[in-house]
């Protein structure tokens, strides 16, 4: 079994102290997901207007920046040294707000050194920025309430962290009804051993925590989220021979997925649903997940969970939803096979062969 306290004392050590730069992790899960579509202009603008030394300290697995966030109050579970919290501080702009949350003290210290050069960075009149100390189990305790978020969001953390139930409950129970969790992580090909979970620098790495990608679904459902929608995937390399010894067969993934806090009585029938271009810098296509684009004018038939979806989330005024005269039946097995990382990655080639801040 493994105790909490253990690993969150390890983990704080491993990115307090030990590790200096992402150059000094072992795997290239440092390397960003591709994505379904190009990164966006506000995107990239965004992330290359934050600090060197914020982002010198930035340990992600990936891009978890869906688009539509302005206004938006956004929480980063696991927020480093701030690079996607600032990022987003632009992004949602002044009417908008971030929240960071990191359980160490040393990251939220370095965080808090550079929230007035973003917002000077940004032309903001006031901070929109906040980095709080506390734990991703226990958001309250950290002064974050329940249905007060927009989107949550997380950057290659969650493996870091033994209580997995628990940090997808308190991120479903701190959004708004129609809110989006929109996340980064590492996932396994198999179950991981119980001795490679006993290894302090396989669980810094993401190796002993990650998630077997297919017990991930049934947990999401299982706090009330909807089903998970796979977005972008790259297969991750381990550099440190040791550690890919440890590994043995377990193959590892960078998986970015997005789950929604729906009503709790949705009416789930289908839909015949039409983006109008609205969504900034998607004026032609807007690529909602790796199964589902929606093109300008052009009318898709989707599933009730789907139109759900559209019509409670941020997206509801994008769409022309027109609801079809037949419900969904139950007794169908469902097939997640769309939903594995390795598969996405493998059929888009995004194999990462090597970490790209370092060629470890």
């Amino acid at each position: 079994m493994v105790k909490s306290d253990d690993v969150r004392d390890n983990v704080k050590k491993y990115y307090g102290s030990r590790l200096e730069s992402s150059c000094d992790l072992q795997t290239s899960a440092a390397s960003c997901s591709l994505s379904c579509s190009p990164l966006p202009t506000s995107v990239k603008e965004a992330l290359s207007l934050v600090h060197p030394e914020v982002t010198k300290r930035f340990f992600g697995c990936g891009l978890p920046f869906p688009a539509k966030l302005e206004g938006c109050r956004v929480l980063d579970l696991g927020s480093g040294s701030g690079r996607d919290c600032f990022a987003f501080s632009k992004l949602v702009g002044p009417n908008g707000h971030v929240t960071g949350i990191d359980m160490t003290e040393e990251l939220i210290t370095a965080s808090c050194q550079y929230v007035e050069y973003h917002q000077k960075k940004f032309g903001h009149e006031k901070p929109n920025v906040t980095f709080v100390q506390g734990y991703m189990e226990k958001l309250n305790e950290a002064g974050i309430q329940k249905d007060s978020v927009d989107v949550v969001i997380s950057n290659c953390v969650i493996c870091l962290c033994p209580d997995k139930k628990t940090v997808l409950q308190q991120a479903y129970d701190v959004l708004k009804e129609g809110g989006e969790f929109y996340f980064s992580d590492m996932y396994a090909s198999s179950i991981i051993p119980a001795q490679m979970k006993q290894d302090p620098v396989l669980w810094g790495e993401g190796m002993g925590g990650s998630l077997f990608w297919k017990d991930f679904i049934p947990l999401a459902l299982g706090v009330g989220f909807s089903t998970p929608y796979l977005v972008s995937a790259s297969l991750i390399e381990v550099h440190n021979s040791e550690l890919k010894a440890k590994a043995g067969d377990i193959k590892y993934a960078s998986g970015t997925y997005r789950l929604f806090k729906l009503p709790n009585c949705p009416v789930m029938s289908s839909a015949s649903v039409t983006y109008k271009g609205t969504v900034a810098e998607f004026p032609d296509q807007l690529d909602f997940d790796s199964s589902h684009c929606f093109q300008k004018d052009k009318a898709v038939e989707v599933n009730g969970e789907m139109a759900a979806i559209l019509q409670c989330s941020r997206f509801s005024k994008d769409f022309q939803i027109q609801m079809l005269e037949k419900h969904e039946s139950d007794s169908k097995p469902t097939q997640y096979c769309h939903l594995n990382p390795f598969l996405l990655a493998d059929q888009r080639g995004s194999s990462v062969k090597q970490c790209s801040k370092t060629g470890k």
